[in-house]
């Protein structure tokens, strides 16, 4: 198996980021965004998929923690995209049902090269402690269509935005790390009739 690491820089106006991603990894994570909520969440994903993910990011906080999020998503997906190359060998679908406590998310996933988001979550509060929950869309928006992902996310119920939230990251996750496996029938070959993704 070859080594599937991507690493990005993105630097604006708003925000400096640094991000490391090792596909085939243990799910280690050293990560300070300077949001803490964000900083929990984005470790359910290294953990729960597999991944290694090292994340620095200075934001414009005293803004809101908006561009921080955003710009985040674009580097992580960036990274993502750069470690899987040209995506042969890989199982390429993955889904999951991820329960937690009272909440429950859907996600599936195509790791395709052709970027695409479906979203159908709602909470049921404008913030999770200092938090914009608005914000865990704008993550996976970013995510999907920097890292070249067809991605489904639902919220099949819950009660408790943090649960909601969690669940939909922790879903998302397990969803990733089936897709982006390799499968040993497929032995380097690209996983689609069109010989490209």
């Amino acid at each position: 198996m070859s080594n599937r690491i991507g690493s990005r820089s993105r630097q604006t106006s708003e925000t400096d980021i640094e991000v490391s991603v090792t596909v085939d990894g243990t799910g280690q994570y050293d990560i300070e965004t300077g949001v803490g909520f964000f900083d929990h969440m984005l470790e359910q994903l290294a953990r729960h998929s597999g991944m290694d993910f090292k994340i620095r990011a200075n934001g414009d906080l005293h803004i809101d923690d908006h561009h921080t999020v955003e710009d985040v998503g674009i580097a992580l997906g960036m990274a993502l995209n750069d470690a899987l190359g040209d995506r042969a060998g890989i199982t390429r679908y993955g889904s999951a049902d991820l329960p937690m406590d009272e909440a429950m998310s859907r996600a599936a996933i195509d790791v395709s090269g052709r970027p695409f988001l479906v979203w159908n979550l709602d909470f049921n509060a404008a913030k999770i402690g200092n938090f914009d929950t608005e914000l865990v869309r704008e993550f996976f928006q970013a995510f999907a269509m920097n890292g070249r992902l067809t991605l489904h996310v639902e919220g099949v119920y819950g009660e408790n935005n943090h649960h909601i939230a969690e669940s939909a990251f922790k879903a998302v996750a397990r969803a990733l790390r089936v897709a982006i496996a390799m499968d040993s029938r497929e032995s380097g070959k690209i996983p689609s009739t069109k010989g490209t993704l």
